[in-house]
């Protein structure tokens, strides 16, 4: 049961059944039946409850019952499986195929179609309606043409994914040129309204972006234009951007695996008492920051796990991780400056 559990997974895998005729398995067909001499060729696939056409030569029937199909029985071989006379076989003399128009079938010859991770998805099959049998030549002919179909199909897979991660590719494009556009509208808006940011209370933007390192520079660039002038960050602009370009990266590669077309979360937010809260979240599944090891102790100098973790909190007043480790919220607080009436020490929150 579990190895036609697997099989049937790898049938599906190939995306095939159902699909519409394709010259390429048609030519195949057409040798094996034209090599063998025989009225009949079929490529056929099986899943559960079916045996379905591929490509058919004598027949404009499209599939038949699993139970009947003498491919069932042709996948379980590792070579060609011949019935010479299907009325002098037990197995099969009552069978529909063999006793019923339009098929009476007495002679039947399959090669398995066997994967490169051996599953066999069906077979290349030649039929007859007289008793018969193959020639040595037609025999290695037989089995030289399943290992064509099988290349067919493996090449059919690998056209399918390639077009699939085309696909992916131009989302994550279309998702980074889109950031790409926000974030210059953002800039802008930060050249214009520079000269009123010293007088906003408050302000905030929220961004999703693909999980590609190639967009964190353009993020942290974009957060420093927004933040430059602001009262209490002078000065702090740098600790801010590295703690945000080590939350991104660790996002992207921790939560993300590095797969652009997952994406992460990122929120800045200037508040009204002058502090800097970033926000990051990542689709990942999460970790215990508990379990984390310093990177000052033993062992751990030589190692970089912990690291991006220890830099932010170098960098930032007041760090908290939520949701299992799959958000991060990093604070910088209100720094005043030597004129000012706080000495420099941090606002409280």
């Amino acid at each position: 049961m579990a190895e036609e559990m697997a099989r049937l997974a790898a049938l599906r895998r190939y995306r095939i059944l159902d699909t519409e005729p394709e010259q390429a398995f048609d030519d195949l067909t057409l040798l094996a039946s034209q090599i063998c001499a025989t009225p009949l060729a079929l490529i056929t696939l099986l899943d559960e409850r079916r045996q379905w056409f591929k490509s058919r030569v004598g027949t404009t029937e499209t599939d038949t019952a699993r139970g009947i199909a003498f491919c069932a029985h042709t996948i379980q071989q590792d070579g060609l499986f011949v019935i010479p006379d299907t009325l002098a076989d037990e197995r099969f003399l009552d069978n529909p195929l063999v006793t019923s128009e339009p098929w009476g079938v007495r002679f039947y010859a399959g090669a398995p179609l066997i994967t490169q991770d051996g599953h066999a998805l069906g077979s290349l099959c030649v039929l007859d309606r007289v008793p018969r049998t193959l020639t040595s030549d037609q025999h290695a002919a037989l089995d030289a043409l399943r290992h064509q179909v099988v290349a067919q199909l493996e090449l059919r897979l690998k056209i399918d994914e390639l077009a699939q991660s085309l696909a992916e590719r131009d989302l994550a494009e279309q998702a980074e040129q889109r950031l790409l556009e926000e974030l210059k509208t953002a800039l802008d808006n930060a050249k214009h309204l520079s000269a009123l940011l010293p007088l906003c209370s408050a302000c905030q933007f929220d961004i999703v972006i693909p999980a590609d390192h190639m967009v964190i520079n353009t993020v942290t660039d974009g957060v420093a234009e927004a933040l430059r002038g602001k009262p209490g960050i002078a000065g702090h602009e740098y600790e801010i951007e590295l703690a945000l370009q080590e939350a991104l990266a660790n996002a992207i590669r921790h939560g993300c695996d590095d797969d652009p077309t997952k994406f992460v979360q990122c929120s800045v937010t200037y508040q009204e008492e002058g502090d800097v809260l970033i926000v990051v979240r990542d689709p990942g599944p999460g970790f215990d920051i508990a379990s984390v090891p310093s990177p000052l102790e033993g062992t751990n100098l030589f190692s970089a796990h912990g690291r991006g973790i220890f830099l932010i909190n170098q960098l930032m007043d007041d760090v908290r991780f939520n949701d299992g480790g799959r958000e991060i919220q990093m604070r910088k607080r209100r720094r005043i400056d030597a004129a000012g009436d706080h000495a420099g020490q941090p606002a409280a929150v």
